[in-house]
């Protein structure tokens, strides 16, 4: 049963759109104007969310070159082919988002920073960025110990079921 407020609440409702279509037409129409002025924002906002994960990306990659505290010509091509293709950006592009993202990885304190961006891929993008790390990883022929913990732990941080951390370590080892 309805209680007598309630509806008297929706009484003076109706009664108020019925009496003020004038205020209510101009309502609506800041309303709209609202509304469009937040999706242009996210437009924007989407362009630097779109650049903040490649950079995030980026940095991962160099987080899991980075992880044996060696450098390696094969790694450092790896990495600008791979952000080439994952990102389908040019070289120059690759080169200068690289730049960067070295800097960012060496600043950096935790994979956390660069993981909390990427948790909104889907899943083909998360599989196909630990594919790309493991690729990375393998570049100079030799898996070490805190490469695989990288790719792990940002596997996991990034919601991948294991099943597809494995199978994305096995598609990207090499095929001897």
């Amino acid at each position: 049963m309805r209680s007598p407020f309630l509806l008297e609440q929706s009484y003076n409702f109706i009664v108020i759109i019925k009496d003020k279509s004038n205020q209510e037409s101009v309502m609506f129409k800041q309303l709209r104007t609202l509304l469009k002025k937040v999706i242009h924002e996210a437009t924007e906002s989407g362009a630097s969310e779109t650049a903040s994960m490649h950079l995030a990306m980026a940095s991962l990659l160099c987080e899991v070159s980075n992880a044996d505290h060696q450098s390696d010509e094969r790694e450092d091509t790896a990495k600008l082919q791979l952000l080439m293709k994952l990102l389908d950006l040019n070289e120059e592009s690759a080169k200068l988002l690289l730049l960067e993202a070295m800097q960012k990885s060496k600043a950096s304190t935790s994979l956390y920073e660069f993981t909390t961006k990427l948790r909104s891929l889907m899943p083909e993008e998360r599989y196909h960025l630990i594919e790309a790390m493991w690729q990375v990883a393998y570049a100079d022929g030799v898996i070490e110990p805190m490469e695989e913990a990288v790719i792990r732990q940002v596997s996991e941080l990034i919601y991948l079921d294991h099943l597809e951390f494995i199978r994305a370590k096995l598609a990207a080892a090499p095929k001897d």
